[in-house]
């Protein structure tokens, strides 16, 4: 990918990222929220499994049929980026690809711990900032980005 496609695909997740923030984040949000993220995958033909967490607390995890175990392990990875750098994952690997770094050198961070893909968005709320994660696992990391982010843009809408 050129360095002009990499920087409109990270101006855009910027933009996202500056314009998805919740009022508040309630349990019953979440389990909304992950909801509507799993029919949204059903309806596109997709098996994907799906994790919010708010404050280091699991509101919402469900791995649909045909989800397989592994899914967990990238939800956990991605999660933990998000939560170390209060942006989505996808946004730190477009960051990484545009620097030309390696996520895991740089940041010295363990690829056992932490992994720079697309599917995991942070659960902002105004005037407080990231609490938590969305999380999903089982596609692209670009779809994965995206169900995220169109999910949550219908939600708040």
């Amino acid at each position: 990918m050129s360095n002009h496609s990499v920087e409109t695909l990270l101006e855009k997740v910027v933009q996202q990222e500056k314009e998805l923030i919740f009022h508040q984040f309630t349990n019953d949000q979440a389990l909304q929220l992950g909801t509507a993220i799993i029919n949204e995958a059903k309806s596109k033909g997709k098996a994907v499994t799906v994790s919010i967490k708010r404050n280091g607390q699991t509101l919402f995890q469900h791995a649909m049929e045909g989800a397989i175990p592994d899914h967990e392990e990238w939800i956990k990875r991605k999660s933990n980026t998000v939560l170390r750098h209060h942006h989505s994952s996808y946004y730190m690997k477009l960051y990484c690809e545009l620097k030309d770094r390696s996520y895991a050198q740089f940041y010295a961070a363990n690829p056992q711990e932490f992994e720079a893909v697309g599917g995991s968005f942070p659960i902002s709320v105004k005037n407080v900032g990231v609490i938590g994660s969305i999380t999903v696992s089982g596609m692209s990391q670009e779809e994965d980005h995206a169900l995220v982010a169109d999910t949550i843009r219908s939600f708040l809408q």
